[in-house]
This record gives structure tokens, C-alpha cells and sequence, in this order.
């Protein structure tokens, strides 16, 4: 064997050894790869044994639940109960002659409980100034004016007083029936529609329409959040004659925060006497109508006002 081919012989060994080499250290790298790849959560090559190191590896009912355990699923987390109201429905019984009906409204849930004839109407009366004024002072803050403090006078003393010559001259600047159109429509009213006549007075709203207006008196929709507030006050400040019925059911000191309107007139032409009381609480309102003989007079009415929300706070008292 000459020098050459020994030479070439050497050179051959020497490029295999290198290429054994280079195999080999692939196979370590490739090896160290997948076993990385088994080891990093979320890879398709983990393993359950991959879970350990990090977070818990996805497990589902077919492939890595064991035979017989349920899959674990996350537990709902209940929602919060709401504080129980200082009024709830319950079976009013109410021994007095005549036509009565009476809703409350959860303001909180929109749920409205009442009689079986909550959905028949009744002629407001003064209990309508409550929306006449919230429509006043919407529509003004609407078109970017201030009243005049003349003219918040007449809203106050509307609601307070229950001035019904400032009623008529505000329920003129509100358009008259176009102002009920509003009420029906912005208060979600279902079952209420305004007086044949025009008039205020004879307003048609039946007891769970009631409810619902004082409800969107209280959320702002009615008075627009300029003058919701403002509103709510005057009416926590009704005085005199008006001051009676559903907040009279109260201690002296939850009576201070009730805002209410009441409603009450004597139709000689029926010779009917009708009374109607709206009262706004802390997540609740509550409506009672009424209409009865014209000589058992005012107080009558005011009495039903009264016994009706007695007894939805009783029912409230031994709910608790």
C-alpha cells in the first residue's frame, strides 16, 4: 500500500468519525428539545407530569379525567342578596265601602306586586302634579334654561301646598295633554291615558302606573338629573292639608325621608269623592286609589291610604 492511499485511507476514517459525531450531538440537542417541550405548560407535548412544574394542565372528560371522577367545573358565585324593604305584599283587607286598588313597586328589580284590580284607573286629582312639575323642569333644563325663582316657587308650592293655580299654569307651559303623552311614554305607562276634557285632574292613571311614575321620578327619569333631586326634596316636604296617608303609616323618623303627592277632591257631578296617594321610599313605591260616597268625605280615603301601607309593613315585619 503506497503513501497516497494510506493517506486516503486516514482522511475517510477522520470524516466518518466527524459525521458519527455530529450525529450524535443531534441526538443529545433533539432529546433535550422534546424534553423541554414536555416540560413547558400549553405545549401539545406536555404531559400530566408537565402540569407540576407550572399550572394545572387542561383536563377534559375524554381524554384526562380518571374513570369515574367528574370533571371539575368552576363554582358560580351567587349573587348578593338585596336588604329586605320595610314593605312587602301581602292580602290587604280593607272593610270600608267603595272602590280601592294599590301596587308597590321594588324600584331596585322593577317587580310589582298589588290588588287583582291594580291595572283599573282612577282620576288623579292632585296626585298628578308630581309629573307636572318633574316635565316643567325637565323640558326647561332640556333647552338649556334656568327658571326663575318666581317660577320654582310655583313647582314648590304646587307640590307642597298643593297650589292648584300654579298647577294649571305650569301644565299650560308643559303643552297640557301633550305633557301626559309624556308621562305615559317616558314612564313606560301601560294602562293610563290623559283626560277626555284636557284637564289635569282627570288624569286616568291606575294604581300600578302610579307606582311606576314614582318610580321614574326617583331614577331621574322624569325630572332629568339636574332637578331630580330638587323635586324629591319638595315632595319629602309636602305640608298642610296634603300631608297624610302612606307615609302617616311610618314612625316619625322614616317619615322625613318618603317624598309623596297626594290626590283628593270631591266630584259633585258623580257625587263621588276620590282620593289617591303616591309615596317614594328608598328602593320602593307604593300607590293606593280610592273612590267612594261624596259625604264620607277626605279623611275616608286617607284612612285607606294609611291601612294599606300598614299592612304591607307588617307583612314586611314578619317576613324578617
Amino acid at each position: 500500500m503506497g503513501a497516497e492511499e494510506r493517506a486516503a485511507r486516514r482522511r475517510a476514517r477522520a470524516n466518518r468519525s466527524t459525521l458519527l459525531r455530529l450525529a450524535l450531538f443531534t441526538g443529545v440537542l433533539l432529546a433535550l428539545v422534546l424534553a423541554g417541550l414536555r416540560l413547558m405548560p400549553g405545549s401539545p407535548f406536555a404531559s400530566t407530569a408537565a402540569a407540576k412544574w407550572g399550572q394545572p394542565a387542561s383536563r377534559t372528560a375524554s381524554t384526562d379525567a380518571t374513570p369515574g371522577e367528574r370533571p371539575s367545573t368552576p363554582t358560580p358565585t351567587p349573587s348578593p342578596e338585596l336588604p329586605p324593604l320595610p314593605v312587602a305584599p301581602t292580602d290587604v283587607k280593607i272593610s270600608k265601602d267603595g272602590w280601592w286598588n294599590w301596587a308597590l313597586m321594588d324600584t331596585r328589580t322593577g317587580k310589582i306586586s298589588g290588588s287583582d284590580n291594580m291595572d283599573e284607573t282612577n282620576p288623579t286629582a292632585s296626585m298628578i302634579k308630581a309629573w307636572i312639575g318633574a316635565d316643567y323642569l325637565r323640558r326647561a333644563a332640556e333647552k338649556g334654561d334656568t327658571p326663575s325663582d318666581s317660577r320654582l316657587n310655583q313647582v314648590s308650592i304646587m307640590i307642597r301646598d298643593s297650589d292648584n293655580n300654579a298647577a294649571q299654569t305650569l301644565y299650560e307651559l308643559n303643552g297640557g295633554t301633550a305633557s301626559i303623552k309624556r308621562l305615559i311614554s317616558i314612564c313606560d305607562l301601560t294602562d293610563s291615558s290623559p283626560a277626555a276634557d284636557g284637564g289635569w285632574s282627570r288624569t286616568a292613571l291606575s294604581a300600578r302606573d302610579t307606582a311606576r311614575m314614582g318610580a321614574c321620578i326617583a331614577d331621574g327619569r322624569a325630572a332629568g338629573p339636574k332637578w331630580t333631586r330638587w323635586l324629591l326634596d319638595e315632595m319629602r316636604a309636602v305640608r298642610g292639608v296634603g300631608n297624610f296617608g302612606i307615609r302617616k303609616a311610618f314612625p316619625a323618623a322614616e317619615q322625613k325621608g318618603i317624598g309623596i303627592k297626594n290626590g283628593w277632591v270631591d266630584r259633585q257631578r258623580e257625587q263621588r269623592y276620590t282620593v289617591n296617594c303616591l309615596a317614594i321610599g328608598d328602593g320602593w313605591t307604593m300607590a293606593v286609589e280610592t273612590r267612594y260616597a261624596l259625604d264620607l268625605g277626605y279623611t275616608y280615603g286617607a284612612k285607606i291610604c294609611e291601612d294599606v301601607a300598614r299592612q304591607l309593613r307588617a307583612a314586611a315585619s314578619d317576613a324578617g
